[in-house]
């Protein structure tokens, strides 16, 4: 596995305990849309995040992390990079990464910081202007959570074959948007998913609630990818 040293660039805190990382790899490593990486802390100390920046970009990678008070496992890392200025990662890691020849719409399903996975997947889409009808379905507990709500809708504007539907679990009494779990929006949308190459992240109960209730509306895993997919 190619592994690199990486310079952080910038960080700063996009939402409140998310953070989001602008690295510069020393050696340039190819790597596909909706792939992660693993930080390097120790030989049996790999810790996994999804790239958040497509292969078209250029010399830079980015990460969106989340790091609530007391989770070692991100804060370690957030820590180092302000300490040591750089990281050694090895990549790319992952199989659920784009399938850029399918010619099947796209649905992605995404909770929390999972976002940064459909992120890479939506910056390569848009930057190709590939003619895939793409679906993003966000899910987040609060809409203050939606750090790039923002950022997607300008997307949409510039890359017509894709929708936004942002949906907040616990919403104030101004948001005027959807509520509920992301996964309940998606199955109220469709009634079909015969046709769609459908992409989940975040966490794992999450992605493993996602699955279940799409097998049960007849989705086969063939069309199901999701690197969670293969822990749970």
């Amino acid at each position: 596995m190619p592994r690199t040293v990486c310079h952080l660039e910038t960080l700063h805190e996009c939402a409140e305990h998310i953070w989001h990382v602008r690295l510069i790899p020393e050696q340039q490593i190819a790597y596909k849309p909706g792939q992660y990486l693993q930080v390097i802390m120790g030989e049996k100390d790999k810790r996994s995040f999804s790239i958040a920046s497509s292969p078209t970009r250029g010399n830079v990678l980015e990460l969106q992390i989340g790091a609530t008070p007391g989770n070692p496992y991100p804060g370690e890392v957030l820590e180092a990079l302000r300490t040591n200025g750089q990281i050694e990662i090895e990549m790319p890691l992952g199989n659920a990464y784009l399938r850029e020849h399918s010619e099947r719409p796209i649905l992605l399903i995404a909770g929390g910081t999972g976002y940064s996975y459909a992120r890479s997947i939506l910056q390569y889409l848009v930057d190709h202007q590939m003619p895939r009808r793409t679906y993003l379905y966000w899910g987040v507990r609060k809409a203050d959570q939606l750090y790039e709500g923002e950022e997607v809708l300008n997307w949409a504007s510039e890359f017509k074959d894709l929708t936004f539907v942002p949906v907040v679990q616990f919403p104030d009494d101004d948001w005027l948007g959807r509520s509920g779990f992301v996964h309940e929006a998606v199955l109220s949308d469709f009634h079909s998913f015969g046709q769609f190459d459908i992409y989940v992240a975040g966490r794992f109960e999450m992605a493993a609630v996602v699955r279940e209730a799409l097998r049960h509306r007849g989705v086969e895993d063939a069309q199901l990818f999701g690197d969670a997919f293969n822990f749970i």
